[in-house]
């Protein structure tokens, strides 16, 4: 590799700065940013003046705002980390791009496939490094399955499914306002959330995809977004998929299972499950928990990308091609 131009080391770090600060930065996210060697977060942002304050206190941080300029454009921050609701992706992420900062945006990219390379060509044209937080593609569970396929263990891989359901939740039958089912935000509901991260790990296991589709439905009419929705898709390498996300059914579902000519391998996307390999050996299952901070794994990777150390599993280009994939299953709905 050539010699990287970003220089940070824990003695100088590099300097993040957070804006959103709601519940996937509370456990998720920024805790992992803290404590990579490295990296250090310096100020963070919310609307609410006070909710902020009290982020920032919480997590010993030393600076916060209610304006995102005085992130963006603080010359003593180097990278953004956009944990902001989808619709607002694109509005902050192009501020980063033209101040010429490294950033990672949460996923999905953006609400929609047209916005989604609006960001990815701005980042492209200055030549900045840019990650989505799709972080499943760098957890030790996931890599283990990749393992399995990438070494032949269920032989030439045929098909795979996915059924995700879950019942609706306290704020889905009280009709209150929420962002994810909000269907000018997330046309496609908690599929847009949820499926996401499915889609885009199934891409990393067995490659991108060639064709989509699918449609989506509101059974239950309790917000204005899908709440049901089916596809199927074709990977490039000729190895079919299908899925079925239903948001109101009587109890909580997340199976998938990846067939092949000598064997099948079972696990779920968003469940802590075991994973399982079944073929002419046995079934072997495997307990393999995820860090206490979901995205260590991930956010650890996008130092060794920095420094040149290695290659990131979920870029702006990787992204892309999922927010492609999203917007092809539900373009005819």
């Amino acid at each position: 590799m050539t010699e990287s131009r970003f220089h940070f080391s824990e003695e100088a770090p590099l300097r993040w700065g957070v804006i959103g600060c709601g519940s996937v930065a509370e456990k998720k996210s920024v805790p992992a940013y803290k404590s990579t060697t490295g990296f250090r977060v310096d100020m963070v942002m919310r609307r609410d003046a006070q909710k902020a304050e009290d982020y920032a206190k919480r997590h010993h941080i030393p600076k916060w705002t209610t304006n995102a300029d005085e992130i963006i454009n603080n010359p003593n921050i180097d990278a953004v980390y956009v944990a902001t609701p989808p619709d607002t992706h694109k509005f902050y992420a192009l501020k980063v791009a033209a101040a010429g900062k490294v950033c990672c945006v949460e996923k999905p990219m953006a609400p929609t496939y047209e916005d989604s390379l609006v960001i990815y060509e701005a980042f492209q044209a200055k030549n900045i490094p840019l990650f989505i937080a799709y972080y499943r593609r760098s957890l030790p569970r996931f890599l283990k399955i990749k393992h399995w396929l990438d070494n032949g263990l269920i032989g030439e891989v045929r098909h795979i499914h996915w059924h995700k359901t879950k019942a609706p939740n306290e704020i889905d039958l009280s009709k209150k306002y929420n962002w994810r089912t909000d269907a000018t935000i997330a046309r496609g509901g908690y599929f847009d959330d949820l499926a996401s991260h499915g889609l885009d790990l199934f891409v990393f296991l067995l490659g991108n995809i060639k064709n989509a589709n699918g449609l989506g439905t509101n059974q239950l009419d309790l917000y204005s977004a899908f709440d049901a929705v089916a596809a199927n898709w074709i990977h490039e390498n000729g190895i079919t998929g299908t899925g079925s996300w239903n948001f109101g059914t009587y109890h909580r579902t997340d199976k998938v299972e990846i067939f092949g000519s000598m064997g099948s391998i079972r696990f779920a996307v968003l469940d802590e499950a075991p994973i399982e390999l079944e073929n002419a050996s046995g079934l072997q299952v495997l307990e393999i928990p995820h860090p206490a901070h979901i995205q260590e794994f991930h956010v650890e990777n996008i130092k060794n990308y920095l420094l040149q150390e290695s290659k990131h599993p979920s870029t702006g280009k990787t992204s892309l091609h999922t927010s492609w994939v999203m917007e092809k299953i539900l373009e005819r709905s």
